[in-house]
């Protein structure tokens, strides 16, 4: 069965900062001085800042219930509302060349700043939300859509910096470490907070400034704070290793995948044995089976296929190998049934949606909107919707129920051909190539390969001996490949 590599790096971040916030992440010292004379400190400091004209006095915030507390922190620690850690935001109209920072210029992904845009007011219109004040060390919170996590620290820089007034500019007072408070609004506690109780809005749902300001959020010792920042730093760089990683290998293992596929259909993959029946015999094989078929009236005669010619052939193959059409060896006649007549009976659905689970849908026939194509055992299904995505798929019969399939698939059948290699011949790179070059469909979003094209495309026909041989020598080089995944995947 295929295996996905699927490390989930950014479940990871949010476990690593959930740990944080409860104060899970990092040894507790009893020597750190208290959260509780750290308030009393920030409180100090900007009545001292009112007092110099430097900020505004702001009104006080609430205090926190229990109920607000969802769940428990460390002794020395603190619950407080956001806005108690910050100084008020600044607002004015930019005069001077300034570096704009909007809702583009952040890569949610990695939370940073990227690509800001510079503004020359003498020969540029300034952008009517280009008016917050900012400084190295603030912190951008998009209010529209906060489940993005439009969230970034502003960056040491020797350009005037100007943000959108769509961010909440989150200013923590200088005696608290500001990379634990940008952590902290990063979190899922945050984040998802805000989302479920305050963000409103069809259009663009957002939270207001005074949510956040309002957010109650632990508190630890400022040491602490320190120490849980470059924590949450390192652990995430150590992520950011994984995810290269494994986006690389997934790269490296397309490409292997791919390489294995064209030297299987080039018949450089397993050995020849020159006491195999050559491939002409089978071609002969099938071709009188097909003509008994008709004779018996099982399957209708089909319209003669254009011989193949030199150019179509698109490498060359063993002297023992036939190049043939997939209409000529498809035995197929399609059979369609409607799954409704059979009530509460239970089929096993070939469908698009499932694919990936690499498992029919199993379902009853009343629960089936429209009438599906029977198919047996050994079917092979090609997707001709959005044949790009390499979507082949032979039908196993996991369980005792019939088998159908959706309109969405292209079914070929032939007793004479090893299943499994045939579906390999479908996925190999010459043929995805070859299928896309023939498909319909506006703007490429949505696009369809036509039965009556694919059938007129070439395989690769070695003799039955050797198409196995290639099959299980695949399939054992792609479990390899998947075990490798696996082994990543747990280490991550």
């Amino acid at each position: 069965m295929k295996t996905s590599l699927n490390v989930d790096t950014q479940g990871l971040r949010e476990k690593i900062l959930d740990l944080a916030m409860q104060g899970k992440l990092v040894k507790q010292d009893a020597g750190d001085e208290p959260a509780s004379a750290l308030l009393e400190k920030i409180k100090a400091e900007k009545a001292e800042l009112v007092k110099e004209g430097k900020i505004k006095k702001s009104k006080k915030l609430p205090e926190i219930t229990d109920d607000e507390k969802p769940f428990d922190i460390p002794d020395s620690w603190e619950w407080v509302r956001l806005g108690d850690l910050l100084i008020p935001e600044k607002s004015k109209a930019p005069t001077e060349d300034f570096v704009y920072l909007d809702i583009a210029s952040i890569d949610n992904k990695v939370n940073k700043i990227i690509n800001p845009k510079t503004i020359n007011v003498s020969k540029e219109k300034i952008p009517s939300r280009a008016r917050m004040v900012v400084e190295p060390g603030d912190i951008l919170f998009s209010l529209v859509r906060p489940y993005l996590r439009n969230i970034a620290i502003v960056p040491v820089s020797d350009s005037n910096l100007v943000a959108s007034t769509g961010f909440y500019v989150i200013k923590p007072i200088n005696i608290i470490d500001f990379k634990y408070v940008f952590y902290t609004v990063l979190s899922d506690y945050v984040v998802n907070g805000l989302t479920r109780k305050y963000m409103k809005g069809d259009n663009s749902p957002s939270v207001k400034k005074g949510d956040i300001q309002n957010y109650p959020i632990p508190l630890p010792p400022l040491a602490v704070q320190k120490r849980i920042a470059d924590k949450v730093s390192e652990l995430f760089k150590q992520v950011d290793i994984v995810e290269k990683n494994v986006a690389e290998y997934q790269d490296l293992e397309q490409a292997m995948r791919s390489k294995l596929l064209d030297l299987a259909m080039r018949g450089k993959l397993v050995e020849q044995d020159p006491t195999d029946e050559p491939a002409s015999e089978l071609v002969k094989q099938i071709q009188a089976d097909k003509a008994e078929l008709v004779k018996e009236g099982k399957i209708k005669k089909s319209k003669k296929l254009p011989k193949i010619t030199d150019d179509e052939k698109p490498f060359d193959i063993p002297d023992s190998w036939e190049w043939v059409r997939l209409g000529d060896i498809n035995e197929y006649m399609g059979r369609s049934i409607n799954p409704q007549e059979y009530g509460e009976e239970k089929f096993e659905l070939y469908s698009v949606p499932v694919f990936k689970k690499n498992y029919p849908e199993i379902i009853s026939g009343s629960e089936i909107k429209s009438s599906k194509q029977k198919v047996f055992f050994d079917d092979v299904l090609l997707c001709k919707i959005n044949p790009r995505i390499n979507r082949v798929w032979v039908v196993s019969n996991f369980t005792e129920f019939e088998s159908i399939a959706s309109s969405e698939w292209i079914v070929i059948r032939q007793p004479n051909v090893d299943s499994s290699f045939l579906k390999y011949c479908l996925s190999a790179p010459y043929f995805r190539a070859a299928i896309q070059e023939n498909v319909s469909g506006v703007g490429g979003s949505l696009t369809r390969a036509k039965p009556t094209i694919v059938k007129e495309l070439i395989i690769p026909l070695p003799s039955l001996a050797e198409q196995k041989r290639i099959a299980d020598k695949l399939t054992r080089l792609f479990e390899d490949l998947d075990t490798i995944k696996q082994n990543l995947a747990t280490v991550s």
